[in-house]
């Protein structure tokens, strides 16, 4: 991780920011909180920090608050709110446009087999595409494999609310090293559950009782409003424990 520079709404990004790939095969990738603007300008959309992944060649604005903004590749929570023809529309935020999943958008779904949900059903799923004169289009499933990689419906569970900034790094593959997150890792030496985490600051939870579920809900909301270290975390969850 490198560059952390604040940015303003229209702010045009320097190429002197921009990571610097190690293979120049290796596209760059444009993350939440940036727009291109044809041919090749690079601009803010929101507020924020600047940051820049150098090994993957990725760049984007962490922003905590604010609405979250649908990005291609996303993995988001997504409620149904009704469906038409082949198509369920979503709601990923109360204040973006309704998604549309294809009802085949599943792996290997056919007419025959696909999931029948209704309206509240959670969904797991990913962005396929996004733009603001166009309603985001979200599959179930990664397009490089067609496989459901642990997207679909979520049954079941809890789903609690963190910051956008929070739910980024609970994504990240380190989320120790990377994140400064070590409060899932500390829980799950003692208890066992379920996690799906949406770009779009929802994360959904399910263990073996709502005591447990709760308890991972409540030590990761604290961990973000609190903004509590590594040390922290620990102290939190061990004493979470004791009450449970």
């Amino acid at each position: 991780m490198a560059t952390d520079t604040i940015v303003l709404p229209g702010d045009t990004i320097s190429s002197d920011v921009l990571p610097t790939s190690s293979s120049s095969s290796q596209s760059l990738r444009l993350g939440p909180g940036l727009r291109l603007v044809p041919p090749s300008t690079i601009t803010s959309a929101v507020a924020g920090s600047l940051r820049v992944d150098q090994k993957k060649n990725a760049i984007w604005v962490e922003n905590n608050g604010g609405r979250y903004i649908p990005q291609p590749n996303d993995l988001i929570i997504a409620t149904v709110h009704h469906s038409s023809t082949d198509v369920y529309h979503c709601s990923i935020t109360p204040h973006t446009q309704f998604a549309q999943l294809p009802q085949l958008a599943f792996e290997g779904a056919t007419k025959k087999t696909r999931p029948q949900l209704n309206s509240g059903s959670l969904i797991y799923a990913r962005v396929l595409s996004a733009s603001k004169h166009l309603d985001p289009e979200i599959v179930c499933y990664n397009p490089s494999t067609g496989k459901s990689e642990g997207m679909g419906e979520l049954k079941g569970g809890m789903v609690f609310d963190v910051s956008l900034g929070m739910a980024r790094r609970l994504l990240l593959a380190k989320q120790r090293e990377d994140g400064g997150i070590a409060v899932l890792e500390e829980i799950a030496e003692k208890l066992a559950f379920e996690i799906a985490v949406g770009r779009n600051g929802k994360v959904w939870v399910k263990s073996a009782g709502v005591k447990e579920t709760l308890l991972v809900g409540k030590a990761m909301q604290e961990t973000d409003t609190q903004g509590l270290g590594i040390d922290e975390q620990v102290k939190l969850v061990k004493k979470l424990l004791r009450q449970l």
